[in-house]
């Protein structure tokens, strides 16, 4: 046989073929062209066991180098990447450093079929990775877990700075949590003696505020926060910077989801806390039933023989108000060794809130927690010069020099808008941060605002089986930016995704619409206006924009617009298989072959995927069929057929063809993250 025939058998180069012979015990030199007919059987023999002896070692050494990577993870000196809730294969590979075939290949290991553009969760792409050597964490969480652990620091460090007889006592804080529509605002609101909840759109409170009453010649601050399942990042910020919490919890509605969301979070914190069962004069209203839910999250009121203070109370009616407060001074007298400040030193707080007011600029809400803010002072965030305290407002509106410890002011004077949720500072020495003045700032309410967030919002390629709906958001405040990205991010369905484009503080401007023009985007504002002009040119450039006042109702056009993007679902229904027996003429679209149908049948307009040594190299379409020199529609198995195959794959004699249809069926789908 000659030994190019061989090789090619064999499926490997002659000169390999070759060189590898003498290894084998065959020795036919190195320039023959043929190899004896009686040698043939035994070098094919042979060459199977040493490829099968090669691909034993190759997986022996593939086994070691796993066990290594895998040792690493579990020694903890394996390199550590970020990994977002969701990611692409593609993505995924490139975070890893590694050829995406190599990744692809370690999926279908583990019995996952994905392609390049597919999306796989966080849980298994931590599978993976540590089959590769490497550690997961969420993307986000380490930078916020360092961020939020340096501003806690930050606070422990100034307290423990302090001198013991510099400390006195300071007005506790109170943070308000429960379920949406529980009554937390309306309670607020009746201590205060003013009316909130009026401006709120759909009675739902929209950011965090801070308050400041008085009780029995106390003062005591409060936190409202809200209860709608988007504020989940707010309020456990609120909770953070609070002394005591309240859960408000409505007596004819119980324990909701937002209520145990609340309760994990003071849990956590190790908070002292007071149950508040509102809305006892409403019908249906059972403060018994209330009180036996809370025992299932190990909460045992005090007529039950726990330590739980429950107070029943009707915000509404401004009923037990009194004995609620009472019940938390005396809470409060329980934790007053815990709850002090050194007002004399310079000022450490939180910002709660953070907006752009047309005419006065950046705002944000401080809560004070040491120390003492003065107007006029130089305040940092995260180590930047932030700007200069040109003036400090309470809640009421009223004009106030200094903010001691646990008050909350409305401070101007900033570059850009904070955070919510970042620790101010004032520096010992302000030209610490002199050098940071130079540093250019964005222009406030014009560029992206960074914020922290759990995940990132992944930008998903467009593909045959999925679809990116493309979102620009702005809205009033940080604090509700904050939760419609979060809202946002935990929208999860395989065929369709978000991508925000850009978002910011302030009204929608002209660069939004043209920069949604530019990328398909949808203009969504919370608790801002279309500009006059941005609306002419959004008219002008057919760009849709929408403007809402209740946060949810955003997300829910998000959602609808998203079940439209939803792409059809495509039935293949496999047909039969042909052997093409001749080729008799090639024309301008295709050629005319003929062949016999092994199995099932062929159809008039099916598609063929052509196969050749099983290997797919094209596709084409059926356009005439004929069976004994008759049109026809359809050729059953055994029978012989001509036809013409449209299509650029230039078919030969013994191809196997694989024919198939392909509809659409509209999909019916849930947008997870929506409900």
């Amino acid at each position: 046989m000659n030994i190019t025939q061989l090789a090619r058998r064999l499926r490997v180069p002659a000169d390999e073929l070759r060189e590898k012979l003498p290894e084998l015990g065959f020795d036919i030199g190195q320039k023959a062209l043929k190899v004896p007919d009686r040698d043939v059987g035994r070098i094919m023999s042979a060459w199977k066991a040493y490829k099968k002896r090669q691909y034993l070692a190759k997986k022996r050494e593939e086994q070691r180098a796993r066990e290594e990577l895998k040792q690493k993870v579990v020694d903890g000196t394996a390199e550590k990447i970020e990994i977002p809730a969701v990611v692409t294969v593609r993505e995924f590979a490139e975070r890893l450093n590694l050829p995406i075939a190599k990744v692809m290949q370690e999926l279908m290991r583990a019995g996952i079929l994905a392609s390049l553009n597919e999306r796989i969760d966080f849980e298994t792409a931590t599978i993976i990775a540590q089959d590769l050597g490497y550690i997961t964490e969420h993307e986000g969480e380490a930078s916020k877990g360092r961020q939020e652990d340096e501003g806690v620091d930050r606070l422990a460090e100034a307290l423990k700075a302090s001198d013991d007889d510099a400390l006195v006592q300071r007005p506790p804080v109170i943070v308000i949590m429960g379920h949406v529509d529980h009554g937390k605002t309306l309670l607020l609101d009746t201590i205060r003696k003013t009316n909130v909840v009026g401006g709120e759109a759909g009675g739902i409170t929209q950011h965090i505020g801070a308050y400041q009453v008085e009780h029995n010649d106390q003062k005591i601050t409060f936190i409202d926060t809200p209860g709608h399942e988007a504020f989940t990042v707010m309020r456990s910020r609120g909770a953070k910077v609070a002394d005591i919490a309240i859960l408000v919890v409505a007596a004819d509605d119980g324990i909701q989801p937002q209520t145990k969301e609340a309760i994990n979070i003071v849990k956590a914190s190790g908070m002292p806390f007071i149950v508040a069962i509102n809305k006892i004069d409403k019908e249906g209203a059972n403060v018994e039933r209330v009180k036996g839910q809370l025992t299932e999250f190990d909460l045992i009121p005090e007529d039950y023989g726990g330590k739980t203070i429950c107070v029943p109370i009707s915000a509404k009616q401004n009923q037990n108000i009194d004995q609620l407060l009472d019940m938390l001074l005396l809470v409060f007298d329980l934790e007053k060794e815990k709850i002090v400040a050194d007002p004399s030193r310079h000022a450490l707080g939180t910002i709660i809130e953070s907006h752009v007011d047309k005419g006065q600029g950046p705002v944000a809400t401080v809560l004070v927690q040491t120390g003492t803010l003065h107007v006029g002072e130089v305040v940092g965030l995260r180590g930047m010069n932030y700007g200069k305290v040109r003036a400090m407002k309470t809640w009421s509106g009223e004009d106030v020099k200094d903010a001691p410890p646990s008050m909350p002011v409305r401070v101007l004077g900033f570059k850009s808008p904070p955070s919510v949720g970042d620790v101010l500072e004032v520096p010992e020495n302000p030209k610490d941060l002199e050098k940071l003045k130079a540093q250019p700032h964005k222009k406030a309410g014009a560029g992206e605002i960074t914020i922290a967030s759990t995940k990132k919002v992944q930008a998903e390629e467009e593909s045959e089986d999925h679809a990116t709906l493309n979102v620009i958001i702005k809205a009033d405040v940080l604090g509700s930016l904050e939760a419609l990205i979060g809202m946002i991010e935990k929208i999860d369905n395989p065929y369709v995704s978000v991508k925000i484009v850009s978002r910011g503080l302030g009204n929608i401007t002209e660069a939004e619409i043209l920069q949604a023009e530019a990328t398909n985007a949808f203009v969504a504002g919370f608790n801002v206006k279309v500009v006059k002009t941005a609306e002419r040119l959004a008219r002008d450039k057919n760009v849709k924009t929408g403007e809402y006042t209740v946060i949810y109702k955003l997300f829910d056009e998000i959602v609808d617009k998203l079940k439209l993007l939803v792409p059809a679902e495509k039935i293949y229904t496999e047909l039969g298989t042909l052997k093409i027996l001749a080729i008799f003429n090639k024309i301008e679209k295709g050629i005319i072959a003929g062949g016999k149908v092994l199995k099932g049948e062929v159809r008039l307009g099916a598609t063929a995927r052509v196969l050749r040594n099983e290997e797919v190299i094209g596709e084409g379409r059926i356009a005439t069929l004929q069976a004994g020199k008759v049109d026809v529609k359809d050729v059953m198995q055994g029978a012989e057929c001509g036809f013409t195959f449209e299509g650029k794959t230039k078919l030969e004699v013994d191809d196997i063809m694989e024919f198939y249809t392909e509809e659409e069926k509209e999909r019916t789908v849930e947008i997870e993250g929506a409900n």
